[in-house]
């Protein structure tokens, strides 16, 4: 997970999910916002603590997430 210096885990807040910046605002949060049509500037505006940077590697996070790699758990026989 090289790259993202803005998302943080803390065991002991939210859960352990993935947060900006250490902050009580969820990575799953900022995605849900983006996903329901909030633009980058409405967010900045409910959520004044956050910067676009945030925003984007909120984003940048979950696309690593759902690349479609497969990783096979046993060898493949032939």
């Amino acid at each position: 997970m090289l790259g993202f210096n803005r998302i943080t885990f803390d065991p002991n807040m939210m859960g352990g999910c993935a947060c900006i910046r250490g902050m009580r605002i969820t990575v799953s949060l900022v995605v849900n916002l983006v996903a329901n049509g909030m633009s980058i500037e409405e967010i900045l505006e409910a959520y004044p603590y956050l910067d676009a940077d945030d925003i984007r590697q909120a984003l940048q996070y979950a696309a690593w997430l759902a690349e479609e790699t497969v990783h096979s758990l046993e060898p493949v026989q032939a």
